[in-house]
């Protein structure tokens, strides 16, 4: 549905995406994470047909931007970085507008329309002027002309942003909603949103991949995955991480308070077995044990900072 083949886009002397390759297919939401200034929305903007790369192509649908770049539009959605629309329009007006333009009049457009803001959640401020509304309902309104035409292709650029907490889980359940017959990319800074709603994430930095993983691979990538932290009563912690610590399969244990204890694992190895109990056999009581998935922004920061760029063999 999605394929970029060796994308690259340079600004003057200035390389801002450096050959990316990937794909996505049917089915898929994507994540599309990197640090400010890493290259995501130009990539994104070349993705779309609204940015000529300077070498390499997209294609969406088997349609190459560079070549077709009108029948790439017809099949995609783009909800772009602040979603610009005409302040003195009303929803209701911008999105029959948009209809227009996607060719669509009469009663198929009333339906196209209606369908989008309903999934939107626009109802309440259809005929109120654009110019007027909250940054949150700003951002429903260009979501709502991405689905107008229900593309096969979705190309969001921070879809939550603005949102409040229940605006963001109606957005992220209507993505999920929609995956299973779209193919889906979700430029984001926000970590929870990958974990909540992506199946792969994609991260880039200076312009190249540096990782290409489902988010539970990329919480494996923490050394605090498989990690235990317990609490145990007062007094008790000095002892407790005494034993935790002559564990073969425990790295160290880290002392948060005087009750709090985070037991790091040797090579991630599974111990929360090993340390529960360990502390039943001395007699020492926990009231709280979990154990850790891995922290997403601990790995951003360490694949962010200087990995070697993911090659295409690596993801198989």
């Amino acid at each position: 549905m999605i394929e970029l083949d060796h994308l690259t886009k340079n600004f003057g002397p200035h390389r801002a995406v450096d050959g990316i390759s990937f794909s996505v297919s049917k089915g898929e939401v994507l994540g599309f994470l990197g640090p400010n200034g890493a290259g995501k929305s130009t990539t994104m903007r070349m993705i779309t047909g609204y940015l000529a790369p300077t070498s390499g192509t997209a294609r969406i649908v088997g349609y190459d931007v560079r070549t077709d770049p009108v029948a790439v539009k017809r099949c995609l959605g783009y909800l772009p970085e602040g979603a610009p629309a005409w302040p003195d329009m009303t929803p209701m007006a911008f999105l029959h507008f948009a209809a227009q333009i996607r060719g669509f009049d009469g009663k198929a457009a009333e339906a196209r329309v209606g369908a989008a803001a309903e999934k939107a959640n626009l109802r309440d401020v259809m005929h109120q002027p654009i110019g007027t509304l909250s940054k949150g309902f700003k951002r429903r309104v260009g979501l709502a002309q991405a689905l107008l035409h229900d593309p096969a292709v979705l190309i969001m650029d921070e879809p939550t942003d603005g949102l409040d907490p229940n605006q963001k889980h109606e957005v992220r359940k209507l993505i999920a909603e929609m995956a299973g017959d779209k193919a889906i990319i979700i430029s984001t800074h926000i970590l929870e949103e990958v974990d909540a709603i992506c199946s792969r994430a994609i991260v880039i930095a200076k312009g190249r991949i540096v990782a290409d993983e489902t988010p539970e691979g990329l919480e494996r990538r923490s050394d605090r995955h498989n990690g235990v932290s317990l609490t145990v009563p007062d007094g008790q912690a000095g002892q407790a991480a005494a034993l935790i610590e002559a564990l073969g399969d425990v790295e160290r244990v880290e002392r948060l308070s005087d009750t709090r204890l985070f037991c790091r694992p040797a090579a991630q190895r599974p111990i929360a077995s090993a340390v529960a109990q360990v502390l039943r056999q001395n007699n020492i009581g926990f009231e709280e044990l979990y154990v850790e998935r891995g922290r997403l922004d601990e790995v951003f920061r360490t694949i962010t900072q200087g990995e070697e760029p993911v090659t295409e063999a690596s993801h198989a």
